[in-house]
C-alpha cells in the first residue's frame, strides 16, 4: 500500500497540489479531472460481474475502490483537496493491483483533521419541467486516533421534459394521425454513505462502508391526436419507479507469511417498485381504452473475496478467490381497461419468477518490471457458475469458463509510453431478460428467455500516451473485441421476441483524448480538452440474416471543453460541445432510433471566491438540440415490405440553466 510518507513511484508523472492551484479545487475529483489528457474510467458498479480484478484507472494511496454503490467520482469528491499530497500518473502494470493497465492516477493523501465540504446544485428549464432545487452533497471527513471516517449525505436531483409534434404515416406516406406530445419527469436519489478505516498497527488495516438510499423516478405525458375522418384522441401516460437500496462492505488486510492477505465481504440489495399506465379517451362516444402494468423487483448480491499477494523472484504475485451470489425475485401484473371503466387483470405468468446465479472464481496474477523500460502483467482465471430460474419457465444450468489477460507496457522515455493488453472476459447478465415484461408506450411485449448465457469476448487494446511539455498531452487508444453469444432481440417460436444470444459480433474503437494548453500561444490560464471516438461494428441480424451494427451502441462522439482561468483573478469562464451518433434498435416487427441532438453547446462563468465559496452558472443547449425518435412498424416479421406505419417524433427540449455553489467548513 502506498503511503504519503514514501517518495513518488519510480518513473511516475507527478502532479503536486500547486499544479492545480489555478483551478481552486475543492476535492480530489476536481484535481484528477484536471490532469492533462486523463479521463476517469472503469470502477465497480451494479452491472459488473462481482468484484473481480480492479478495472478503474484511479487508486487512493495505492488501493482500489471496492464499493459498488458509489462511483469512483463520488468517492474522490469526498477527499478534501487540502489533504492531497500529490497525484501520480503511473503504469498500471508496475502496481501490485492486478487488472490495472495503461495510465493510472494514484491519489496520495493523508487526513489532516476534520474537514467538511458541500455542494448545492440547482437549475431550471423554461419548458415542461419543474425547477431542480435539491441536488448536491454534504460530507464530513476526519480522523480520531487510528480511525479515519467519511460521512456523506447526497441527492442526485434531475428534472427533464420535452414537447413537440408526432406524425404517424402509412406505407405510402399518407397521414394516419398527427399528435402533439408533452412529457415531464424527474429523478431523485437521496443517499447516506459512511466509510471507516481503522489502522490496527503492524500493517493491519480494516475498512467498513455503509450506504442507504432511495430512488424516486417519474414521467408524466400527454398526447393530443387528430386523424382524418376519426375522432380526436387524448392520451394520458405515465411511469413511476421507487424503492430502497443498501450496501454493506468490509475488508481487512494483514501480513501473513511472506505477503499480505486481504479479506473482502459485500452485501447489496435493491427493491424496485415499477408501474406504468396508458389511457386513451376520445371526443366521440368511443369507450376509453388503456392498460396498466405493475412490477416489483428484489435485486440482491452477496460477495466474498480473498486476495493474497507477495513478492517473489523480483515480481508481484497474487492469488485470489471469489464467491458471488446474485438473485432477482420478480412479480408482474398486467391490466386492461374494460368498457365499464374497470381494470381487469390478464394472465401474465411469464412475468413472475426468480433468477439466481452462484458463481465461484479463482485466479493467479503475475506482475514484473522486465527492464527499466518494459513491464508486464499476466492474469489467469477460471470461473464456475450455476444459473437457476423459477416460475413458469423453470430451468437450471451450470458453466465453467476460462478468462484472464496479458498486458505489457513499453516506456522508452519519461514523456512517452505504449501499452498492449489482450483479454478474455465474461459479461454479467441482466436477470430481468429471463422474464417477460411489457412496454405500454410503444405497445411492445418482451418475452422471457430461460436459455440466456453471458456473452464472452476476446479483445485487445493498444494505448499510446505522449506528453507535449508545456503544450499538454495526447492519448490514442485502439481497441478491438470479438464477442461470442452476443445478446440482442431474438425471435421466439411463438411469434414473439426476447433478449437472446444471437451469435458472434465484432467492435473496433479508435479514441483520441488530449489536452492543449494555450499558454504558449499567449492565452495564459486557458486549455482545451478533447475526447472523440469512432466505432466500427458488425453482427448478424437474427431476423433478417443481414450484417449490421450493434443495437444501441455509439458510432462516434465528440466531447470538447474549453476553460479559461483568468490570471490574477478568481474568475473563470468556458464553453463545451458534445455530439454523438448512436445506432438504432432492431426488433421482430419494428426498427427505430431514439436520440437527442444533433449537438449540445453550453457556456459557463465561475467565481472561485464569493465569501469563500465557488459559484458557477451555466447555460446549456444553446443550439437547440431536440428529442427525436423514429420507427417503422411492419405487419409481418422482418424482413418485410409490408409496412404498417411509420412514426416520427421531433420534440423541443429548450435551454437548460444550471447553478452550483460549493464550499468548505
Amino acid at each position: 500500500m502506498a503511503s504519503p510518507e514514501r517518495g513518488p513511484t519510480q518513473r511516475a508523472r507527478v502532479y503536486e497540489p500547486q499544479y492545480f492551484a489555478q483551478f481552486a479545487p475543492r476535492n480530489a475529483l476536481d484535481m484528477v479531472s484536471r490532469i492533462p489528457g486523463f479521463t476517469i474510467s472503469g470502477g465497480n458498479d451494479g452491472g459488473q460481474r462481482g468484484l473481480g480484478q480492479a478495472d478503474q484507472n484511479v487508486l487512493v494511496n495505492g488501493e482500489r475502490f471496492s464499493s459498488k454503490s458509489d462511483s469512483v467520482r463520488d468517492q474522490l469528491s469526498r477527499i478534501p483537496a487540502s489533504d492531497v499530497v500529490r497525484i501520480e500518473l503511473v503504469d498500471g502494470n508496475t502496481l501490485d493491483v492486478p487488472g490495472l493497465t495503461g495510465l493510472v492516477a494514484n491519489v496520495i493523501y493523508t487526513s489532516t483533521g476534520p474537514s467538511g465540504q458541500f455542494q448545492w446544485n440547482t437549475g431550471f428549464r423554461p419548458h415542461n419541467t419543474e425547477a431542480q432545487l435539491y441536488g448536491g452533497e454534504i460530507s464530513l471527513t476526519g480522523s480520531e486516533g487510528a480511525l479515519d471516517f467519511t460521512i456523506s449525505l447526497s441527492n442526485e436531483n434531475n428534472r427533464f421534459g420535452a414537447d413537440g409534434p408526432i406524425t404517424i404515416t402509412g406505407p405510402d406516406g399518407e397521414l394516419i394521425e398527427e399528435q402533439y406530445s408533452q412529457f415531464s419527469g424527474g429523478f431523485d436519489n437521496p443517499k447516506l454513505t459512511t466509510a471507516f478505516t481503522y489502522d490496527f498497527g503492524s500493517e493491519t488495516v480494516g475498512n467498513l462502508t455503509l450506504s442507504y438510499g432511495e430512488d424516486f423516478f417519474f414521467v408524466d405525458g400527454t398526447e393530443d391526436a387528430t386523424s382524418p375522418g376519426g375522432p380526436d384522441r387524448l392520451q394520458d401516460n405515465g411511469r413511476r419507479e421507487n424503492g430502497p437500496e443498501y450496501e454493506i462492505g468490509a475488508d481487512i488486510e494483514f501480513p501473513l507469511g511472506p505477503g499480505k492477505l486481504k479479506l473482502i465481504g459485500l452485501e447489496r440489495f435493491e427493491r424496485d417498485n415499477f408501474s406504468s399506465f396508458l389511457v386513451d379517451t376520445y371526443a366521440d362516444d368511443t369507450p376509453a381504452a388503456g392498460s396498466r402494468f405493475n412490477q416489483t423487483n428484489g435485486i440482491g448480491e452477496r460477495i466474498g473475496r480473498l486476495e493474497y499477494g507477495w513478492n517473489m523472484l523480483s515480481a508481484d504475485w497474487q492469488v485470489s478467490g471469489e464467491a458471488a451470489f446474485n438473485r432477482l425475485d420478480r412479480t408482474s401484473s398486467l391490466f386492461v381497461l374494460e368498457d365499464t371503466g374497470e381494470y381487469v387483470e390478464l394472465d401474465f405468468p411469464a412475468g413472475t419468477g426468480g433468477v439466481t446465479e452462484d458463481r465461484y472464481e479463482g485466479s493467479l496474477s503475475f506482475s514484473k518490471q522486465l527492464s527499466p523500460t518494459l513491464s508486464m502483467q499476466a492474469i489467469g482465471a477460471m470461473e464456475f457458475s450455476r444459473i437457476e430460474q423459477t416460475g413458469s419457465a423453470a430451468n437450471s444450468r451450470s458453466f465453467q469458463r476460462p478468462k484472464g489477460s496479458l498486458a505489457t507496457t513499453w516506456k522508452p522515455a519519461d514523456d512517452f509510453d505504449i501499452s498492449l493488453t489482450v483479454e478474455r472476459s465474461v459479461s454479467q447478465l441482466s436477470f430481468g431478460d429471463f422474464l417477460a415484461s411489457v412496454s405500454l408506450d410503444n405497445d411492445n411485449e418482451n418475452g422471457g428467455n430461460n436459455e440466456l448465457v453471458p456473452f464472452q469476448s476476446w479483445g485487445f487494446e493498444v494505448e499510446a500516451n505522449k506528453t507535449l511539455g508545456p503544450w499538454g498531452s495526447l492519448t490514442l487508444e485502439l481497441e478491438h473485441d470479438w464477442f461470442e453469444d452476443w445478446i440482442d432481440w431474438f425471435p421466439l417460436d411463438d411469434g414473439g421476441e426476447a433478449r437472446g444470444n444471437v451469435g458472434d459480433a465484432e467492435r473496433t474503437k479508435l479514441q483520441l483524448t488530449g489536452t492543449l494548453n494555450l499558454d504558449p500561444l499567449g492565452i495564459s490560464g486557458a486549455r482545451l480538452d478533447l475526447r472523440t471516438a469512432k466505432r466500427w461494428m458488425d453482427t448478424t441480424d437474427p431476423f433478417t440474416g443481414e450484417s449490421r451494427a450493434i443495437s444501441g451502441a455509439q458510432y462516434d462522439f465528440i466531447d470538447l471543453d474549453f476553460r479559461h482561468d483568468i490570471p490574477a483573478t478568481d474568475l473563470a469562464w468556458g464553453a463545451s460541445l458534445y455530439s454523438n451518433n448512436n445506432v438504432g434498435y432492431f426488433r421482430r416487427y419494428e426498427e427505430g432510433r431514439e436520440w437527442e441532438g444533433p449537438s449540445f453547446v453550453s457556456l459557463f462563468v465561475e467565481h472561485k471566491d464569493v465569501f469563500g465559496l465557488t459559484v458557477q452558472a451555466r447555460a446549456g443547449n444553446l443550439l437547440g438540440a431536440r428529442n427525436k425518435f423514429y420507427r417503422t412498424v411492419y405487419e409481418t416479421s422482418r424482413p418485410s415490405d409490408d409496412v404498417a406505419f411509420r412514426e416520427a417524433v421531433d420534440r423541443r427540449i429548450g435551454p437548460i440553466f444550471r447553478f452550483s455553489v460549493s464550499g468548505d467548513f
